[in-house]
């Protein structure tokens, strides 16, 4: 018999765990990076070629939500991987990026995450649920909109404030992508906003850093994809910093989808948030 209860109200958080217990033995059983390189010979509907860790990670993720659905809860999944999936109901939606930063993953580089968010829309303003697990520090960050956010069962504080160096410049700011044709276009602004520089290699993971004050502020070099910040832009307001996504007039409008179409800002207050949203190029 099919449930009424809304998809809104299932154990997410639970789900994502367990998600996350499969993938990290995915991620044992492949240590090196010769094994975590190997490709499927596929792209996924973000465009990138598709290792075969992502797809596995993406199979254990959608295990999750068929055992989900088959409590009687209905719901539309988009993953990097395969793109939109249908479990009965489109105004629910499920956005899943089953590793965010596999170039770190397959090297074997740290900072690499597991990014889940369920919305009632399709907007980023619109995510009532961010999930965010970082497999190198194994760092869980999530937050359900209106309650707050937590990482590793620590509420966050939503009055952190930011840190600036001597000059007013911000203590450390966040960038992604490294690729050096985007840092060369921003490089004033760059100059001009940040006194030191982090490139963590995750968009998922360097927005959780903004909502723990441990960057002062995170600027996407170009645009991003729905699936790499919906779970963490939550992640973010629900710590009690702000979130611009400038492409659009709402800065909040960008869609959850798989397709780049705006740069992601994040910063402790308001007013950072608008000189940050400076710097793309």
């Amino acid at each position: 018999m099919t449930s009424t209860r809304s998809a809104l109200d299932a154990d997410w958080l639970g789900a994502c765990r367990r998600a996350v217990s499969g993938l990290t033995e995915i991620l044992t059983q492949a240590p090196t990076t010769e094994q975590r390189a190997k490709e499927t010979g596929s792209r996924g509907s973000g465009g990138d070629r598709t290792l075969v860790i992502d797809a596995s990670a993406e199979s254990v993720v959608l295990s999750e939500l068929e055992a989900i659905r088959g409590e009687g809860f209905m719901f539309t999944a988009l993953s990097e991987e395969r793109g939109e999936i249908d479990f009965g109901d489109a105004s629910v939606r499920v956005i899943i990026d089953p590793i965010d930063g596999s170039l770190n993953a397959k090297r074997g580089l740290p900072h690499h995450a597991l990014s889940i968010a369920v919305a009632n829309g399709n907007t980023m303003a619109d995510v009532v649920f961010g999930f965010v697990h970082d497999f190198g520090p194994a760092e869980e960050w999530w937050a359900r909109l209106g309650e707050g956010a937590w990482c590793n069962g620590r509420r966050l504080d939503p009055e952190l404030p930011e840190r600036r160096a001597h000059d007013g410049r911000l203590e450390v700011l966040g960038i992604e992508s490294a690729d050096p044709r985007w840092v060369a276009r921003s490089i004033e602004r760059l100059e001009s906003s940040a006194y030191r520089l982090r490139a963590l290699g995750t968009i998922a993971s360097s927005l959780c850093q903004v909502a723990a004050a441990r960057f002062d502020g995170m600027v996407s070099l170009r645009r991003a994809r729905g699936v790499d910040s919906a779970a963490g832009q939550l992640i973010v307001r629900e710590a009690g910093g702000h979130v611009s996504f400038p492409a659009y007039e709402d800065r909040l409008a960008a869609p959850l989808d798989a397709a780049p179409t705006s740069p992601v800002i994040a910063a402790r207050s308001l007013h950072t948030l608008r000189e940050l949203e400076r710097i793309p190029g």
